[in-house]
């Protein structure tokens, strides 16, 4: 977890005065100081569409390029934010927090790319208070780390026309083993350039599926070179080389730790 983070978590009081009776955060997920709950809502069986892709109306039905459908226990909690930060700012700190605990981020959008925030506040998330402008939202969908596998947590982030602030988070638990899923090519791509690096502990040898994910996500930017780290990375190369990466983009990096890393080369 950030270190400003927590910084900040020790300075204000982790409760705020205005939040909904018998609301509460959600677990690994620390709350950004000043925030307050404005909804809060908890169903023991409840079936969710979690998009993969930007929200559009297609002939009167909701359409997106890939989605993950889920049923289980959900517990959905919307923060309004201190007018000193922006929503931007604490989504990206929110997503932070939960990569570190190694969640897989599966779908990552920002501003128009992900559609309506009319169709996101009303249609995916049943929540009207998250309808702003489309240039000022966000979403992530990212899949916990074990012991909690089975759970997914949405994040959406608005700025509203007023230029009030929202952020809310929701995490579904599964009633079922969830079914392999694979994040988004762009989604990737978002990561490693945002962030310099990409870190796949799961990933100790290629697999077709995933050799072809990270092949389509480094074509994205053909500009883009990286250094590969891991165990296997000299065979992570050959794959990727093999599915149409140039080799002058593929360097290898130090062999430490599980998995596969890769990082943006400057």
């Amino acid at each position: 977890m950030r270190l400003s983070y927590l910084l900040a978590l020790l300075v204000f009081s982790p409760l705020a005065s205005a939040d909904v009776a018998g609301s509460r955060d959600l677990d690994g997920l620390p709350r950004f100081p000043g925030s307050e709950i404005v909804t809060f809502r908890e169903q023991a069986d409840q079936e969710r569409l979690y998009p993969q892709g930007t929200a559009r109306r297609i002939s009167g039905r909701l359409r997106y390029e890939r989605e993950v459908l889920v049923q289980g226990a959900l517990t959905a909690v919307t923060y309004e934010l201190p007018r000193t930060h922006s929503a931007n700012e604490v989504f990206a700190q929110a997503r932070e927090a939960l990569q570190d605990q190694d969640a897989q981020l599966l779908y990552w959008c920002q501003g128009r790319e992900c559609g309506s925030s009319s169709l996101w506040a009303n249609s995916v998330f049943g929540n009207s208070t998250l309808y702003g402008s489309d240039d000022q939202q966000a979403y992530a969908l990212l899949r916990l780390a074990e012991p909690n596998e089975d759970s997914l947590v949405a994040l959406y982030s608005i700025t509203r026309g007023n230029r009030r602030a929202y952020l809310h988070a929701e995490q579904l638990a599964a009633d079922q083993p969830l079914a392999k899923v694979l994040p988004t090519p762009a989604t990737l791509s978002r990561q490693l350039k945002s962030t310099g690096e990409l870190r796949l502990p799961g990933q100790d040898e290629p697999k077709p599926e995933w050799t072809e994910l990270l092949a389509r996500s480094l074509n994205l930017d053909s500009t883009l070179r990286v250094s590969l780290s891991g165990v296997n990375a000299e065979a992570w190369r050959e794959a990727l080389i093999e599915e149409r990466v140039r080799a002058a983009r593929l360097e290898i990096g130090e062999s430490s730790g599980d998995g596969l890393r890769i990082d943006v080369l400057r």
